[in-house]
């Protein structure tokens, strides 16, 4: 009978275990099986090299020794007394295989990108049973791995994995992360500790100095950049334009209005990526105009409207006023006018102010399509036995098909009828029509005139009257060889003259005021233009001594000749 038989055991790989069997009072062969298979009958059990049967076989001691035992022993093993047929109860065998040093993928400095998400992944193979995997960070166990384990080839060790989901930040550059596995095979555990280094493209900060400027003025940029590798390069841009100058951390420039709207942008880049920064400039600068307001015409009773617009900063106003008036018609881009009538045509102005930088303003022309307007001094003169001429302006939109003087029982548009005539003058005023008579008769201010004007809108009238003009004659006696001073004695014979008796005289000894000729003729003249002011009809007459004494008629002929009016 077998009073000791083998109990499963399980034993640590490259240790060595004992297998008992003891069989009292059996001299014959004992055998071990292993997984079914005869390790054979002798003692030291040629073929297996490291087992060998130990004990006194006098005894009954066939106990199995096996030395430095690896996985391949690990199988069920059976004690047989073959000739006594005695099997003694299987054991199974366990060994354990402790994992190898973990590995971290990429340790031992981890290289990982700011802000991006990345698994940490820690291996272990080569064990049985698989090894269990615990991650730490600065010595804080994390909760938040994923373990998985696989079966090996051989079908009996297990490889396991562990993967830990981070999100580095800029500030976990330099953190230590430790992977440690452990299985019954090694219950101190081995463990592996990677750094991580955390790369980022350049953190970017660009400042202006001064921010508030007018145009002009000079500012500095400066780009300031921390990065993970190093800084490789600087670009500059205004408006999306490359400043191809500029390669360094900062920038002078002398700003205009344009920096107020184009921002100035500074890219920094690094191996992992760039960065771009744009800032705009607090420029303060006039109005300038991004909109032109555009001149129109419309027919009398449509609605009209104007648009400009203008930038500046400080932030501008806006005011649209008429020529002619300080009336603010609107503070917005657009004027608004509704049923428009021809007196509403004329000039408008769109004016900006910014605030203690500058005023600007445009012009832009309504034209009201309507009947004519005529424009005419009610009374007109004319000096008699002399050419005479009145006027009427036609100055509305559009220009008069035609224009007719009416006056007693004469019409006239054009030409000439006996002593009149019609001259039309076209200018960017208007139309100027002139009835213009040869020579004025008394009759001729007894009439009243009618100036007639017509158009697809209509027709318009202006009456006139004619009406007799003064005159003043003025006899100037100057320092003339023949002549003494303060001379008078010609005045009493220039009264006699028949073109001189009918007017209004007045006489005027320039030689008593005892200057040069010529300064007595320039006074004597800024007299004659301060008269003709008043609407007299002046004439100048400068006679010599001796055309006075002698020829009063061609002092007469000489004052018709010199006339001004």
């Amino acid at each position: 009978t077998q009073s000791l038989q083998p109990q499963d055991q399980v034993v640590v790989s490259g240790q060595s275990v004992t297998l008992p069997c003891v069989i009292v009072g059996y001299r014959g062969m004992v055998q071990w099986t292993k997984d079914g298979l005869a390790l054979g009958g002798e003692r030291d059990l040629p073929g297996w090299t490291r087992y060998s049967l130990m004990g006194d076989p006098l005894s009954g001691e066939h106990s199995l020794l096996i030395d430095s035992v690896e996985l391949e022993d690990d199988a069920v093993y059976e004690c047989q007394a073959t000739q006594a047929a005695l099997r003694s109860h299987r054991a199974k065998l366990t060994v354990l295989v402790p994992p190898s040093d973990p590995v971290v993928e990429g340790g031992p400095v981890v290289r990982l990108k700011a802000h991006t998400p990345h698994n940490l992944t820690c291996r272990a193979s080569g064990a049985k049973p698989a090894a269990e995997i615990t991650w730490y960070r600065d010595g804080e166990v994390m909760e938040t791995s994923i373990y998985s384990k696989t079966l090996m080839e051989d079908g009996k060790k297990e490889s396991a994995v562990s993967m830990l989901p981070i999100i580095p930040e800029d500030s976990d550059s330099g953190r230590t992360y430790t992977c440690r596995v452990l299985n019954p095979a090694a219950p101190a555990g081995r463990q592996t500790s990677i750094t991580i280094n955390v790369q980022h493209p350049p953190s970017v900060t660009l400042s202006v100095q001064p921010q508030t400027v007018t145009e002009g003025a000079k500012v500095l940029f400066i780009c300031s950049a921390s990065a993970n590798p190093e800084i490789t390069g600087y670009r500059w841009s205004k408006g999306g334009v490359p400043i191809s100058e500029a390669n360094g951390d900062s920038l002078e420039v002398t700003v205009d209005y344009s920096y107020f709207t184009d921002p100035v942008s500074c890219e920094v880049s690094n191996s992992v990526g760039s960065t771009n920064v744009s800032t705009l400039v607090d420029v303060q600068f006039g109005p300038r105009l991004l909109s032109e307001p555009k001149p129109m015409t419309v027919d009398i009773g449509m609605d009209a409207a104007f648009t400009c617009a203008w930038t500046g900063n400080p932030p501008l106003t806006l005011a649209w006023t008429k020529q002619g008036s300080s009336v603010v018609l609107s503070n917005g881009n657009t004027l608004q006018l509704k049923a428009v009538t021809q007196e509403d045509a004329g000039t408008y102005t769109c004016k900006a102010i910014v605030p203690r930088i500058g005023v600007a303003e445009r012009d832009v022309t309504l034209t009201v399509n309507g009947p004519p307007i005529i424009t005419a001094d009610a009374t007109q003169h004319a000096v008699k036995h002399s050419k005479g001429k009145l006027e009427c302006r036609v100055g509305s939109s559009p220009p008069p098909d035609k224009i007719v003087w009416t006056f007693g029982d004469m019409s006239l548009s054009s030409g000439t009828n006996g002593r009149y005539s019609v001259q039309t003058v076209t200018s960017d005023h208007g139309v100027l029509s002139s009835l213009v008579l040869s020579e004025t008769l008394a009759q001729d201010f007894q009439l009243r005139y009618n100036c007639t004007a017509w158009n697809r809108f209509g027709t318009g009238t202006a009456l006139v009257t004619l009406k007799e003009q003064e005159v003043i004659v003025i006899l100037a006696i100057l320092a003339v060889k023949g002549a003494r001073l303060g001379e008078s004695s010609a005045l009493p014979l220039l009264q006699q003259t028949p073109k001189i008796r009918s007017s209004p005289v007045i006489y005027i000894n320039v030689a008593e005021w005892g200057l040069q000729r010529n300064v007595q003729r320039y006074l004597l003249e800024s007299l004659i233009r301060l008269l003709s002011v008043a609407s007299l009809h002046v004439r100048p007459c400068y006679p010599s001594f001796r055309e006075i004494r002698d020829n009063s008629q061609a002092v007469g002929c000489r004052i018709a000749r010199m006339s001004i009016r």
